[in-house]
């Protein structure tokens, strides 16, 4: 608890033993009818000043700025009424149980808050510069891009860089929601807020401690609570016209049967009872506790939803279009099949591609170098000559050899028939004969396959997205599962096709991570960035932001937003029908006081109660 927490309690329970003790002392005192009523009022006023001044303090503040009809207000008039009819016992218990449920909200916000806040602690305070061979201690807002810095065992990486001095191992489990460490060595780069586990590093920044990943991240996270859900907007206008209308009904309920039958204390009580029962808490409360649980919910699994609006549209998301390179693939480049031909095995095929491709730092060169997986032996290529766009022909071992694609083979004059293969494919010629291909595709992700699945049974369509080949797309497609696919699309392209899917009954959702899905992030009703690491401008035109590659956790975070949704409409449907119903008892004269504080302060702790169900639901089921 925290001490205002505390504070509340002692004085719940001072008031309590107080109020206990001056009913039981005026029932069972023998001279209790002859005790003035202003004696009886002094000694009741004193368990409810105790437990009431804050709200006594805050009704006139508020009164005082012109802000006068709140739940404030109400307490303090239902009180006061009561104690000028005499019903002391009533308004201290009003004021005493109206406080207990303050206590479980403020409980309950910080619970679901503190799953939030703890991303907090990821801010370092201070770090370990080094420069001209000392470690001097800095504020980390004095950091610049190109410094070095020292972190220590236990300590966490406060800015993004380069490690370039020892090997550790990191805990990112506060970025990612992955408890696994990641073993990490000179010329890593690292992201800030992983904890270093086993050994001191050295790192140079590559940014101000103000771009790094910790930084963007708090600033999102500042900014989630500013963003409400329409849900939180209809109870926060709802609230603004109900309360001075409840008002108004009271006064009108105490004064216009007053006047007909002469009953002004019955009807007075009634009206008070009205005034209990109408206050907003329940609603007013419950309903952004359960939005930010659900927020809190999806931080735990590595998920940012940037605030409760998005919470809620994403529960509403039937359709989910995917970019492919680096969301359903891992945008990079494998050899994932050698074929041979003429009397050649695949390692000729693979050795002679290697060679002749060694010299080269495109992707496609690096990953057949990789996969031939030797030593590359200089003393045997000679002649080296780069085709742009098409290939490399090069003297391997007094041999000439072509490595590239069907415009190379074309320029050579060597036929190669046969159906292509998915991927892209780097064709190989030796001595004027083609002797095979090496076949080259971009590795889809494992959890790709699974997270199409859960889509489909969340009754979610998935759209993929490309600019490549019409032949990979589909192979894609239907390795994964995926129910429609669009391809050789440009940034533009993909925008189209997002606003053609879009629709008023349903949400479309659409995932990438780099720079030029920036644009359809921000067109499509619920835009995902994959990965903090991912592209800035993609990270910032997002409304989602998964912390890790992990496209798995989306359909986890679509369930955390319908259960979210799910106990938000059921404390709106709780807290109005007990309302309603208690209101017309207590206009008819059955409902008690007593009655009328469950139906408030009762109502709003079971709502709390309810909503507070969002912070262990981890999207599972």
């Amino acid at each position: 608890m925290t001490k205002s927490q505390k504070r509340k309690l002692r004085d719940i329970l001072l008031c309590a033993v107080l109020f206990a003790a001056v009913t039981v002392l005026l029932k069972v005192l023998p001279t209790a009818d002859k005790i003035p009523w202003w004696a009886i009022l002094l000694m009741y006023l004193v368990p409810y000043l105790i437990v009431g001044r804050g709200v006594i303090t805050k009704a006139l503040r508020n009164i005082a700025h012109g802000q006068i009809f709140d739940e404030n207000f109400l307490m303090l008039l239902a009180t006061v009424v009561a104690m000028i009819i005499r019903e002391y016992p009533e308004a201290v218990a009003v004021m005493l149980f109206y406080q207990i449920g303050e206590l479980f909200e403020s409980i309950a916000v910080g619970k679901s808050r503190g799953s939030i806040s703890s991303l907090m602690e990821l801010k370092p305070d201070t770090v370990n510069l080094v420069k001209d061979g000392a470690i001097t201690e800095v504020a980390a807002e004095d950091i610049h891009e190109g410094d070095i810095i020292q972190v220590n065992v236990g300590e966490r990486i406060p800015i993004d860089g380069v490690i370039i001095e020892g090997n550790t191992s990191l805990n990112c489990a506060a970025l990612t929601g992955e408890s696994i460490p990641v073993d990490v060595s000179c010329g890593d780069n690292v992201t800030s807020g992983g904890i270093n586990l086993t050994a001191m590093i050295r790192i140079k920044t590559d940014c101000e401690f103000s771009q790094s990943t910790v930084a963007r991240i708090l600033e999102l996270v500042e900014a989630a609570s500013e963003k409400k859900s329409k849900s939180e907007a209809f109870i926060t206008r709802f609230a603004r016209y109900y309360t001075p209308a409840v008002v108004v009904g009271a006064l009108l309920l105490a004064v216009i049967p007053s006047l007909i039958t002469g009953q002004w204390a019955k009807w007075i009580h009634r009206a008070l009872i009205f005034l209990v029962v109408s206050c907003p808490c329940a609603l007013v409360i419950s309903v952004p506790i359960s939005f930010f649980g659900g927020i809190g919910a999806a931080s735990k699994q590595g998920i940012l939803i940037k605030g409760s609006c998005y919470l809620e549209r994403l529960s509403q998301v039937r359709t989910v279009a995917l970019d492919k390179t680096g969301t359903l693939t891992k945008g990079s480049f494998k050899v994932t099949a050698v074929r041979a031909e003429n009397g050649y095995d695949q390692d000729d095929v693979l050795k002679y591609a290697a060679y002749c491709e060694s010299f080269s730092s495109h992707p496609i060169a690096v990953s057949i170098v990789e996969a031939y997986g030797k030593e590359i032996d200089n003393s045997l290529i000679e002649n080296q000559q780069e085709r742009a766009g098409k290939g490399v022909i090069a003297l391997i071992g007094g041999k000439e050899v072509y490595a590239g694609n069907d415009a190379l083979m074309q320029d050579m004059g060597i036929s190669h028939g046969g159906e292509r293969p998915v991927g892209t494919c780097v064709h190989v010629a030796a001595q004027g004969k083609y002797i095979g291909c090496i076949v080259i595709s971009d590795e889809i992700k494992p959890d790709s396959a699974q997270a199409v699945k859960q889509f489909k049974s969340s009754g979610i369509r998935t759209v993929m997205l490309t600019g490549d080949e019409e032949k990979t797309a589909k192979d894609v497609a239907q390795t994964l599962g995926i129910d429609e696919y669009r391809a050789k699309l440009m940034p533009s392209d993909k925008v189209a096709v997002v606003e053609s899917l879009l629709d008023d009954k349903s949400a479309v959702a659409f995932v990438g991570d780099g720079i030029n899905d920036a644009p359809v992030l921000m067109r499509a009703d619920i835009g995902i960035a994959m990965g903090a690491l991912g592209s800035d401008a993609a990270i910032e035109a997002a409304d989602v932001v998964l912390m890790d590659d992990k496209l798995a956790k989306l359909p986890s975070a679509v369930k955390i937003s319908r259960k979210t949704q799910r106990i938000v409409y059921e404390n709106i449907t709780f807290a109005l029908a007990v309302k309603a119903l208690v209101l017309v008892l207590g206009a008819l004269g059955i409902a008690g006081m007593w009655l009328a504080v469950f139906a408030d302060v009762g109502v709003s702790v079971l709502a709390i109660i309810n909503g507070m169900r969002t912070l262990a639901y981890d999207g599972t089921k």
